[in-house]
Parts: C-alpha cells; structure tokens; sequence
C-alpha cells in the first residue's frame, strides 16, 4: 500500500528540470536577452535577478504599457505561463516571440534563467 502511494506521488510529480538543457535552449532566447555576469538589455530586458522582479522594471529598458503595467511580478509560474504564450499573458506587449509550448523545455529554461541573482551570479 505504501508503494502504490510511493508510486502515485512519484508519477504527479513536475517533470525534473535541466540546467544544462535550459542553457541550450536559451540559445534561441539570446538574440533579444541576456543573463550573467556580463548582461545588458537588448532588444529585450536582461533578465538576471527575474525571480521576484516586478515587470517592466529593468533597469534602462524601455518598456510598453502594457509590461509596465501589468502588475506580474516574475517567478516560477508567471513565467511558465509567459513563455507560453507572451501576447495571450500581456495583450499590447512589444514582445514578438510565438513562445515556447514544450512543458520539458519551459521547465528547463526556467531552471536556467531562474538560477541568476540581481548581479549576474549563480545562486
């Protein structure tokens, strides 16, 4: 009885997340955003320091209304969800990105963008 309940715990848990695999796929990210020690905006905030960062407050990025005022303050969820589907999250973003809809990549990229403090180092 205890193993089946083992086995049900283990089988609804979230997919495992991958760094590594997230770093791969920020590749297609890198274009337009930036993370480490040595990040700047580009045409997309630099996003060290996003968990727990309201939105539209990066420091010397030029931000729509819609991101400004938004009220999302990034973590986990928020972006999950974001990277999903951008425009559906934040109707009248500037954001021209079609989003990501594999859960296993969203997962790693979070596990790889969410690992950057305010300045740019590994937590």
């Amino acid at each position: 009885m205890l193993a089946g309940a083992l086995i049900a715990a283990v089988a609804g848990a979230a997919p495992a997340q991958d760094v590594e695999q997230g770093e791969a796929s920020f590749k297609k990210c890198k274009l337009c955003h930036s993370v480490g020690d040595d990040a700047q905006n580009k045409v997309g905030p630099q996003l060290n320091g996003l968990d727990g960062r309201k939105a539209g407050t990066a420091a010397d990025f030029l931000y729509s209304d819609a991101h400004k005022n938004s009220g999302i303050v990034w973590n986990e969820a928020t972006f999950k969800q974001y990277v999903k589907d951008p425009k559906a999250m934040i109707p009248g973003t500037k954001k021209v990105f079609a989003g990501v809809k594999n859960e296993q990549e969203i997962n790693d990229l979070w596990a790889y963008v969410g690992q950057f403090k305010v300045d740019g180092s590994k937590k």
